[in-house]
């Protein structure tokens, strides 16, 4: 009776344990895809060094730590825990609307080709003309484009270029400083993006000419003519 008292109590402090550490670090995986590398790794590491309290507090100083960490039962309860926890978040209301804004406006592109690269590396988030994939509906990857498709239109929307992009003539730098397209971008969720040396090249290049004449400030020009009007 006393083993089957032990083996009840380890095992519900394992999936307590394995429901709260999975749970935390499933709502942190956007930050550890590059929302922000560097609280991702706080938060895991808090993660792990709460684990290991809330399990030893729960199975008690008298459970041997060999107990404790037996493979098997590790395993069962994170497998419990991230099912739980995973279709729990699901009806959480963010990232559901995938719908995309009306394109109003495009630079004036110097060639199609130009805009063709544009459209395979940049146009995913910084367009109103976003393909989202599959992922995009499972919690939490659909927090991570939402919040990645919102902040990148904040920063460029080469659709709306009836209004002021003040970042536009950072473009092609962006890409000559490798931080455009993002490496994870390239590599896990859009190895269509991946351009060869001469096409990035090509980007910056095109990027630098459409540009060159201020073609970012339209929008801001715009609303300064405006307020003048008025």
């Amino acid at each position: 009776m006393e083993r089957l008292k032990s083996f009840v109590r380890l095992n519900r402090a394992a999936v307590v344990t394995a429901a709260i550490t999975v749970g935390l670090a499933w709502l942190a995986f956007p930050f550890l895809i590059g929302l922000n590398g560097v609280v991702g790794a706080v938060l895991a590491g808090l993660v792990i060094a709460a684990a290991f309290g809330i399990y030893r507090l729960l199975t008690g100083t008298d459970v041997a730590w060999h107990e404790q960490l037996a493979p098997g039962r590790l395993a069962f309860s994170a497998i419990a825990g991230l099912v739980v926890v995973g279709l729990a978040i699901q009806v959480i209301p963010f990232g559901w609307d995938r719908s995309n804004p009306p394109v109003t406006a495009e630079p004036n592109w110097d060639s199609p080709r130009t805009r063709g690269l544009v459209v395979r590396a940049c146009f995913d988030c910084h367009s109103n003309e976003v393909d989202y994939p599959w992922y995009s509906k499972v919690a939490p990857m659909s927090w991570a484009v939402q919040l990645h498709v919102d902040r990148a239109r904040s920063e460029v929307n080469y659709s709306e270029w009836d209004k002021p992009q003040d970042e536009a003539d950072e473009s092609a730098e962006a890409v000559i400083d490798g931080e455009m397209p993002p490496a994870y971008y390239t590599r896990f969720a859009h190895p269509e993006a991946r351009l060869s040396d001469v096409e990035l090249q090509q980007l910056i290049a095109g990027l630098e000419t459409t540009f060159a004449s201020g073609d970012g400030d339209e929008g801001e020009e715009e609303e300064e003519e405006e307020e003048d009007d008025d």
